[in-house]
Formats: structure tokens, C-alpha cells, sequence
């Protein structure tokens, strides 16, 4: 038998060990799809509904059409209008609305006068970014405000005006940016979990020591370990991806080849760190833990929720030796920006670099723990 038919022997081995337990199979297909659409839906940095006060003290055509241009907005619910200032403390205090607005009694004859009317906003800033984010809300609404004054009443328009033009992402969706980053995410605890269980399942079950009076040799045997858990990894990716582009409709703007390469390359990536700890677990419970005590990390560094460049300068050091950072930048690439092979090359080497160290270091000490 030559080596290729071992090994060949040992993957579809390895699969049948896999796949022939149900609670296996739906361990594979039921979370990944589960929590693709809870941090589809539920994972967004935009805010809508906000709860929001009113106190309208001028009772004017203009304040009026102020407040419709706000409770007119999908991100403002107008829940309480307020008759006096001792009701504003309690609605804050008590979370019953974000913010209020409040407008002066002689805001639309200020307006007509050609001065500057003021609005005040109370909000509560217990949670510093979804106030940060609801006042920027506001502001938007106050300059499309101000435009469409100066026009009907033929004043002059604002001296200095905003254009903003969105690149990659027009809609501004949060969901566009979240979503592509998921398929890293999946796809790494997914081969990580699978990899890591490999050799362990072998101990626990008590069929290690058969495996080491086979013909098979210890680069036969990690070969044939590895291949399983990337071709699992390659058919969970697919199956997200797909669900990106027709479920979420995020689209895909860059090269599908390009996409698949940087997906092999972190599957090999992954593999290698799996084998690794699957080296050194005993049973398959530390297996496991080992899988999530390298996953967690990796997401948390990956740039899929933080700018690394936010990260102080030591942690942006570790973050280079960790395979998901650079596929997050290959999938958002492909996805958003329409990026191709020679865009993507400084995220593919990496990824090939760790792959590769990572496999040669789980060989040695499969080696150093089969003799």
C-alpha cells in the first residue's frame, strides 16, 4: 500500500469518525447556522427606535417641523411629550427615553429674525456610545434642517455644507461590515474544535496505541489528520458564505478565487493550531477548552469588532501572529472593497507562514508523544 492510499485510508477514517454520530453531524450544521443569524441580526452598531422626549415650548410650524423630522426618522421613537422641566429628570433617570428634546418658547421668531435658534438635547450618557451615536443622529437631522429653512424662506444657505459620500459600504449598514467577518469566526472554531479533537478522541477511545503499530508514519498520520478538518472547514465557509451573499445580501464585489485562496490558506492556519492542541490533550474535554482558550483570543484580535489600530502597540505586536487578523482583511476586502490576488498578497503570505510553522511544530511533538 503506498503512502498516499494510507493516507487516503485515515482521512475517510477520520470522516466516518466525524460524521457517523448524529450528534456530531448536527453539532457541525446546527450552531454555525444559528449563530450566523443571531450575530447577523443581532451584532449591528446601528441604533433605531431610540426613545425619545419632546418639549416643545414654541408650539410653532417650525418646531413642529423639526420634531416630525426627528420622530419622522428610523432612528428616534417619540415616547413622552414633555408639559414642564420637573419631567424631564424622571424620564432619564428612570430610562423611559434616551433623550429629550428640548425647543425654546421664541425658537421660530429668532429663526425668522435671521439669528440662531437653540435647541437644547438631554440625553443619558450612563452608555457613552449609544450617546455618541444618537447625537450624531441629531446632528444629521439639524442640518437637513437648516438646509431646507434657509431654502423656503429664501435666506441664505449654510456657509460651510458637509458632502458625504460613502465608499464601499453606501448605505452605511453595520450589518455589511459584521456579517463577512462571521465566516472567519465559524470557520476557525469550527477546524479548531474538529482538529483539536483528533488525536484526544484517539486516547480517550483507547485506538491510539492501534494507531501507532500501523504502517503509517507520523507525517502520514498528521497529514491525514489534517486533511478532514479543512475540508470540513472549506464546506461550513461555503455554506456561510452563500447564506452571506443570498440571506443577508452582502455583496461580493471582489475575486471568488481570491476569497477561496486566503480561505485554504487560514484553514491551514487553523489546522495546524488545532493539531497542536490536540497534541497535547489527553481526553477529548481538554481538547475542547483548549480550542475555545485559543479561539476567544484570536476574535478579540482579529479586528472583527475592534480596530486593532486602537489596540495599544504591544497587543497590535501580538496580533501579528494571529491568522484571523489577516483573513478578516481578506474577507472584508472581497467583499466591500472588490479586492483581487496582488491587493490580498500581504494578508496571504502570513497566513502560509503561520500555516506552515504551525504544522511543522504540531509534527514534532506528535512525534515526541508517540515515542
Amino acid at each position: 500500500m503506498t503512502a498516499w492510499r494510507r493516507i487516503f485510508a485515515l482521512i475517510v477514517k477520520e470522516l466516518l469518525a466525524i460524521l457517523r454520530d448524529k450528534k456530531s453531524r448536527i453539532v457541525l450544521i446546527g450552531p454555525p447556522i444559528a449563530q450566523l443569524l443571531v450575530f447577523g441580526y443581532a451584532a449591528t452598531f446601528d441604533l433605531n427606535n431610540l426613545a425619545i422626549a419632546v418639549y416643545d415650548q414654541d408650539r410653532s410650524a417650525a418646531s413642529r417641523e423639526l420634531i416630525a423630522k426627528m420622530t419622522g426618522s428610523p432612528h428616534f421613537e417619540l415616547v413622552a411629550q414633555v408639559e414642564h422641566d420637573a419631567q424631564i429628570a424622571p424620564l432619564i433617570d428612570n430610562k423611559d427615553a434616551l433623550m429629550v428634546l428640548r425647543i425654546g418658547p421664541r425658537f421660530s421668531e429668532t429663526l425668522l429674525r435671521g439669528d440662531t435658534g437653540a435647541v437644547q438635547v438631554i440625553i443619558d450618557g450612563r452608555n457613552s456610545n449609544t450617546a455618541l451615536l444618537a447625537l450624531s443622529y441629531v446632528r444629521s437631522i439639524l442640518i437637513d434642517f437648516n438646509v431646507t429653512w434657509a431654502k423656503q424662506h429664501g435666506r441664505p444657505s449654510p456657509p460651510a455644507t458637509l458632502e458625504i459620500r460613502p465608499w464601499y459600504n453606501e448605505n452605511l449598514e453595520s450589518r455589511w461590515f459584521i456579517v463577512p467577518g462571521i465566516v472567519g469566526l465559524m470557520a476557525l472554531i469550527i477546524t479548531t474544535v474538529v482538529t483539536s479533537l483528533s488525536v484526544a478522541r484517539e486516547r480517550e477511545a483507547g485506538t491510539f496505541d492501534q494507531l501507532l503499530v500501523t504502517p503509517l508514519r507520523p507525517i502520514e498520520i498528521l497529514i491525514g489528520k489534517s486533511i478532514p478538518g479543512m475540508l470540513i472547514g472549506l464546506v461550513e465557509a461555503t455554506f456561510i458564505l452563500v447564506l452571506v451573499v443570498l440571506w443577508f445580501e452582502v455583496p461580493l464585489r471582489g475575486s471568488l478565487g481570491a476569497l477561496y485562496l486566503g480561505v485554504l490558506l487560514f484553514l491551514l492556519s487553523a489546522v495546524g493550531i488545532g493539531l497542536m492542541i490536540s497534541s497535547f490533550a489527553v481526553t477529548q474535554q481538554q481538547g475542547i477548552l483548549g480550542a475555545f482558550l485559543f479561539a476567544v483570543p484570536a476574535v478579540i484580535l482579529s479586528g472583527f469588532a475592534t480596530p486593532i489600530d486602537n489596540m495599544p502597540d504591544i497587543v497590535q505586536q501580538l496580533t501579528l501572529i494571529n491568522p484571523m487578523r489577516y483573513f478578516m482583511v481578506i474577507l472584508r476586502g472581497v467583499f466591500l472593497r472588490g479586492d483581487s490576488y496582488g491587493l490580498l498578497f500581504e494578508q496571504f503570505w502570513p497566513m502560509a507562514v503561520i500555516g506552515v510553522v504551525s504544522l511543522a511544530i504540531a509534527g514534532w511533538l506528535f512525534r515526541h508523544r508517540m515515542y
